[in-house]
């Protein structure tokens, strides 16, 4: 099942690379749009059906088996001591984040006040940690997946949660790029689970369009961050006068 749904994954980000859409690949199967989407949301694809869209992106079904194999033997994640020595150092942790989400050496060095020589070094750092590759002008190859993901509850996500969660809190979300949605309901355990399946594929979607944004212009894009949090929870002040 985990091999089928990385194929799908594959088969998702090929799509995007030739510029076809959901739409496409409903005609190619004779389907309808909405068909197409839960299709792929449930990574219920027939090999027939494979087969068909395969075809219709005018490569062997084989390629697509080649290209995700390929995708994961990149790195998905970091030991705990890996990001440890990422988080404790701010300079290197800017850079990481910066590089995998497609800036270059230019960019950082146009966007942020790092002399060129600390800049490097960070880079060479990153290079022996295997997340990228350092070719000759200070040119950056990236060697993440395109699922790499922090550790859950890992020293990078801890730092965020220390450091970052209340600056990021602090905006009122009424601007045109931004949307705070907060939400409550009485859930069932399997409403809950459902939910963090659709936030997973949220998550993924944000990661894909990051992977497509790389060739874009540096001056064309911003920093953004994504938060999505489902808990159990309640209010203390409500637990206090709660039976």
């Amino acid at each position: 099942m985990a091999q089928t749904g990385a194929l799908i994954d594959t088969l998702k980000r090929e799509l995007k690379a030739q510029g076809k859409t959901y739409l496409d690949v409903a005609k190619a199967l004779d389907l309808s749009e909405a068909s197409v989407k839960r299709v792929f949301a449930e990574k219920n694809f027939t090999l027939h059906r494979l087969e068909a869209v395969c075809d219709m992106l005018n490569i062997e079904l084989s390629e697509l088996v080649q290209k995700m194999n390929k995708e994961q033997r990149q790195l998905s994640q970091l030991t705990r001591d890996q990001e440890k020595e990422i988080a404790c150092d701010l300079i290197l942790l800017l850079i990481t984040v910066s590089v995998i989400s497609g800036m270059s050496y230019e960019d950082i060095l146009n966007t942020y006040d790092i002399p060129e020589t600390e800049c490097i070094q960070k880079l060479a750092k990153l290079d022996r940690l295997k997340l990228i590759e350092l070719l000759p002008g200070n040119r950056v190859k990236l060697l993440v997946a395109p699922n790499f993901h922090w550790l859950p509850n890992g020293p990078i996500q801890h730092f965020f949660q220390e450091k970052v969660e209340q600056d990021f809190f602090s905006s009122r979300f009424d601007k045109a790029n931004e949307k705070l949605i907060v939400t409550n309901a009485i859930l069932t355990d399997a409403s809950n689970a459902l939910l963090q399946k659709k936030m997973e594929r949220l998550a993924a979607e944000f990661n894909d369009l990051m992977q497509e944004d790389h060739s874009a212009p540096n001056t064309q894009k911003r920093g953004t961050t994504m938060v999505l949090a489902i808990r159990q929870w309640q209010y203390s002040l409500f637990k206090k006068i709660t039976k």
